[in-house]
């Protein structure tokens, strides 16, 4: 049972929530404003094609998607963003990575650093925790959503590397290159995603329980509410129910 899994379906439902106001607007516009740099064509730049299904996936005015693209182009003005991973550890010596977007680099690292330490937390140097994970597309799945034997068979037809089996459920991983192809494969089939991202997948898991469990959840999250920060990933894994409770 990985407890971080579940976690990324808790982050996508309050995701939900945090649509109604604007939260995420702001940290897909960033997404693409980045994206932009290397290119404004979608067809021949995979994050920017990425994160403008993301924007459509909240139903972001095609407007708002245009300006973001050109403010990351430099078609316009504003785009003047530094992305900067931090890398610290959390109650219970749980990983964490956090990806940021930000105007004002200084600012960000103090506000970020504060937040680990009234969390219980710790920033740590660069590399000190990345080396625990691996870049990779996750596709999240209900359970009720798709027979396992029929779901493998399709992903691994389209390049998937694993699936796997949550609880609540299927989590489809990839190579980051292979994301677009298993995630148009799945869309082709009428399957429901819960999530479709490039994400930092732990290697190992890190048992919480408690007062850390608890901890760490309450690291996860006020590091969420930040407005700089684009994702938070972590090693943790809590049993289910706990989790629930907690979250």
């Amino acid at each position: 049972m990985s407890g971080h899994s579940k976690w990324a379906t808790i982050k996508h439902k309050k995701a939900a929530l945090d649509a109604k106001r604007g939260k995420v607007f702001t940290r897909i516009i960033k997404e693409i404003m980045i994206a932009a740099r290397s290119g404004g064509d979608p067809d021949a730049n995979a994050r920017l094609r990425s994160a403008i299904a993301a924007a459509k996936a909240v139903s972001m005015p095609a407007d708002n998607i245009k300006r973001a693209i050109m403010r990351g182009t430099g078609e316009l003005e504003g785009g003047q963003i530094d992305e900067v991973t931090f890398e610290g550890y959390g109650p219970g010596g749980a990983a964490v990575l956090v990806s940021v977007a930000t105007d004002n680099r200084n600012r960000t690292v103090s506000e970020i650093r504060h937040v680990f330490s009234k969390n219980g937390g710790n920033l740590g140097e660069q590399g000190s925790v990345a080396w625990m994970f691996e870049r990779k597309s996750q596709i999240l799945i209900e359970r009720d959503k798709a027979n396992e034997d029929d779901l493998m068979a399709l992903v691994l037809d389209a390049g998937a590397e694993d699936l796997r089996d949550d609880g609540s459920n299927w989590e489809v991983l990839s190579a980051p290159e292979a994301h677009d192809a298993v995630f148009e494969a799945i869309q082709k089939a009428g399957i429901p995603t819960v999530s479709a991202e490039i994400a930092m997948i732990p290697k190992n898991l890190v048992k919480l329980e408690g007062k850390n469990a608890a901890g760490m959840l309450r690291l996860s999250e006020a590091l969420e509410e930040h407005d700089d920060v684009q994702s938070v990933y972590s090693n943790f894994d809590i049993d289910e129910k706990e989790l629930e409770a907690l979250a």
